[in-house]
């Protein structure tokens, strides 16, 4: 039976990480994995998560289930921060622990193929886990263009899409900080979007996964506050990753908004069994550990603190890259200090990729993806001078 199967192709990222860690060169970059990096090329355990994780090991006296929902302890801590000051929506809202946003993100798929969603409307280019994970659950999936060529959305590809969708059509949103382009709605269209799913009708599934990379905590949610005010329903997928660091932990939140508190339960008891299919119950230690952080005052300014160092550094990686615009034609440098998070999107072909790599031992993904945490004050000018290489006439 199982000589049946047929291989599949191998994760590109994966070969890209293992050639990178086979090249010898010292002023290497990779710009290739999706995590934040300190000036000296770390991914360091935030200091808070540290401090928090030390009151488990003195306090926490069991390890025992939970149950499907998680840490709710957990899932309610994050709600101001995620819907702001009305964040009980009237007791329209009720949520539970994911195995990260990739979890959260599984759930919604799966609760609204329950509901009744037969296809989903899904922005490219996107986080490529997103478009597997609408395949594997059986959901259609129809795309449009999320970015333009001038490294803005394009709203009116979004817009037209919600204007043709059918009643049993949901649509699937990056919340803020886009991966992979980086590029964001604006205040204004984000205004725009909401006003639309509210004609028609549609159900909105919001991706939270780096809030707080892009202006912070509350400019970034800014856009999906205005969905909800405006939408009876929606559902809302969370990561912890990026913001606290917790990448290998799994941390994540999955939030349901019902026309009607009454309808909560039902939705609930659905979301929770196919929870339990799926994983029975999420990993318990980082969800804790940021129950803590947030509980604790002391805890929640230093997480504030270190949140706002990795910010203001990609924003200081994204003004010198815009100021390069001259130094590599062609490539629209200048976008990228309007857009957001650890991400962004370079027009460079494949031999420009691997001359990039080959002549100057910069690795990245062969879409164009750039991680611009990977860039730091030390390394940037050698980046700008291999772009400006590989495409000059």
């Amino acid at each position: 039976m199982l000589d049946q199967l047929e291989a599949q192709s191998p994760d590109a990222l994966l070969a890209l990480i293992k050639m990178h860690a086979e090249d010898p060169r010292e002023d290497k970059i990779d710009l290739g994995v999706g995590v934040y990096r300190t000036n000296d090329g770390a991914t360091p355990v935030f200091r808070s998560i540290k401090a928090a994780e030390q009151r488990l090991v003195d306090t926490q006296d069991s390890k025992s289930y939970l149950g499907p929902e998680g840490d709710t302890g957990f899932v309610h801590a994050l709600k101001p921060y995620i819907f702001g000051k009305n964040a009980t929506m009237s007791g329209r809202i009720e949520g539970m622990q994911t195995p990260g946003g990739t979890g959260a993100v599984r759930l919604a798929v799966a609760l609204a193929k329950a509901a009744g969603v037969t296809r989903i409307h899904l922005g490219v280019p996107s986080w490529p886990n997103h478009a597997q994970i609408l395949q594997d659950v059986g959901v259609e999936t129809t795309t449009f263009h999320h970015a333009k060529d001038d490294g803005t959305a394009d709203i009116d590809a979004l817009l037209d899409a919600i204007g043709k969708a059918r009643e049993t059509d949901a649509v699937l949103l990056h919340g803020c900080c886009h991966n992979p382009t980086g590029v964001d709605y604006t205040e204004e269209q984000w205004e725009q979007i909401a006003q639309a799913f509210a004609d028609k009708g549609i159900l909105p599934i919001l991706d939270v996964a780096y809030h707080g990379l892009g202006h912070g905590l509350e400019e970034d949610v800014a856009g999906v506050r205005k969905v909800l005010a405006k939408v009876p329903e929606a559902l809302v997928a969370y990561s912890c990753d990026k913001n606290f660091g917790l990448y290998r932990d799994r941390v994540g939140a999955f939030y349901m908004i019902a026309k009607d508190a009454s309808d909560l339960p039902t939705i609930t008891s659905n979301a929770n069994a196919l929870a339990r299919a799926n994983w029975s119950m999420p990993p318990d230690h980082g969800g804790a550990a940021v129950r803590t952080v947030l509980r604790d005052e002391e805890l929640t300014r230093q997480w504030l603190d270190e949140l706002g160092e990795m910010r203001a550094r990609m924003r200081r990686v994204r003004a010198r890259l815009a100021a390069a615009d001259n130094e590599a034609p062609g490539l629209n440098l200048a976008a990228l200090g309007k857009q957001n998070g650890l991400f962004a999107m370079l027009p460079l072909s494949k031999d420009q990729i691997a001359r990039l790599r080959e002549d100057h031992g910069v690795y990245m993904a062969g879409s164009g993806r750039i991680n611009v945490a990977g860039l730091h004050e030390g390394n940037t000018p050698k980046f700008i001078a291999a772009l400006a290489d590989v495409t000059k006439g």
